[in-house]
């Protein structure tokens, strides 16, 4: 049976790509470097929180109208 999805295989990938862009780097920039994506990965999921709670709204006031 195949695999649909390899975790491990993602991760290695990830792994490889970030060891690529960082392996010139001074300690400072690397930490430099995951500080930002640090805060890039914090701000994409308070915008997704922010998407799923207005999806929930909206959800909500549909049920209401349709009740009314």
């Amino acid at each position: 049976m195949k695999k649909k999805f390899d975790a491990v295989a993602m991760k290695r990938k990830a792994q490889e790509e970030i060891y690529e862009e960082i392996k010139n780097l001074t300690a400072d920039e690397k930490v430099e470097y995951f500080n930002k994506a640090g805060e890039r990965f914090r701000q994409e999921m308070e915008s997704m929180r922010a998407k799923k709670e207005n999806s929930k709204d909206t959800k909500a006031k549909k049920k209401e109208t349709a009740a009314k």
